[in-house]
């Protein structure tokens, strides 16, 4: 991972967001989000990341920074990074002794800045937050459920809602992970803080736009999480290795002195299937648990950026012009 130093002097706050496909909300964001952000009283930058969008994204928020060039800063990435790879993208070239990260999608309201801004006020190097009502499809929540219950077993780290976007870091804190050649995440920002805390937000999805992230990117910080610190599935995937082989051999025991005893018959062919069947899933799930160990260890490994820019636009000083 590149570790550039931040271009951007004389700066207190940064505010990330990474864009993708998200034309239908992005002038409601612009309009709720400088005022808030212009109502602190202090030097800010927003830096927004268009991750590879298809649509006219890249070109509202070119528009912006003709409006506000001095507190804007635009990186267009070649292709769909990913938002991780965004925000990554946005944290190396911001500044300041605050960060904060937040969806372009407006289902997390802007107006949450301020509380997790209070939080740092008090003390805590990393606010994350957690969702209030959820608006996910039933299929998606029940999966990103089932992947926090799993997760918090796995490596004892409670976070209610990982892949919830909008957070704040100390910049000594997001320093201390970008030195591990980690990438900044809300899972891994919590490992790394000396005193973590969360607030509620609520979920005030828009019926106009839909995040265009797919489902494994509310899952890959659990996935990493649980492979980054913890050598648990490791080492229960080898447990169950070791036990479904004791039962393949018992039943291939039982079989062979019921076939001697009773004679041959074409139900024992069922049996054999469904021990197949169930180690042939448990091999194709450990091939994919290693995968994701493996990927880990490449990724570090091969220390390469995982995003391009194609092109970025900079503040500039002095008072905002208005487009004509």
């Amino acid at each position: 991972m590149n570790q550039t130093q931040p271009e951007t002097t004389g700066i207190e706050l940064a505010v990330v967001i990474p864009v993708s496909n998200e034309e239908a909300v992005l002038t409601k964001l612009f309009d709720r989000l400088y005022p808030v952000l212009d109502g602190l009283g202090t030097a800010y930058e927003i830096v927004f990341v268009d991750a590879g969008s298809r649509d006219r994204s890249a070109t509202l928020l070119r528009q912006q920074y003709k409006l506000r060039p001095d507190v804007t800063r635009v990186l267009l990435l070649r292709g769909n990074a990913g938002r991780r790879a965004a925000v990554m993208a946005g944290v190396e070239v911001s500044g300041g002794d605050r960060l904060v990260t937040l969806d372009a999608d407006p289902r997390h309201s802007p107006e949450a800045i301020p509380r997790l801004l209070a939080e740092l006020e008090r003390g805590h190097d990393y606010v994350g937050s957690f969702r209030r009502r959820y608006q996910d499809s039933r299929w998606r929540a029940l999966v990103s459920g089932a992947m926090n219950r799993l997760r918090e077993r796995v490596t004892r780290i409670r976070m209610t809602d990982p892949g919830c976007l909008p957070c704040a870091y100390d910049r000594e804190l997001v320093d201390a992970v970008r030195t591990a050649g980690e990438a900044l995440t809300p899972g891994l920002a919590y490992v790394y803080a000396a005193d973590p805390t969360e607030i509620e937000v609520e979920d005030t999805r828009q019926a106009t736009g839909s995040s265009e992230y797919p489902l494994y990117e509310s899952i890959r910080p659990n996935l990493d999480l649980m492979t980054g610190f913890s050598l648990i599935p490791l080492q229960l995937f080898s447990l169950a290795g070791i036990g479904g082989s004791l039962v393949a051999f018992v039943l291939a025991v039982l079989l062979a002195l019921r076939r001697i005893v009773v004679g041959p018959e074409a139900e024992g062919v069922f049996t054999l299937f469904s021990v197949l069947f169930f180690l042939a899933g448990m091999i194709l799930f450990g091939i994919g648990l290693v995968g994701e160990y493996v990927r880990r260890l490449c990724a570090q490994s091969r220390d390469r950026s995982s995003f391009s820019v194609r092109e970025h636009l900079r503040p500039r000083p002095g008072p905002a012009k208005p487009e004509v």
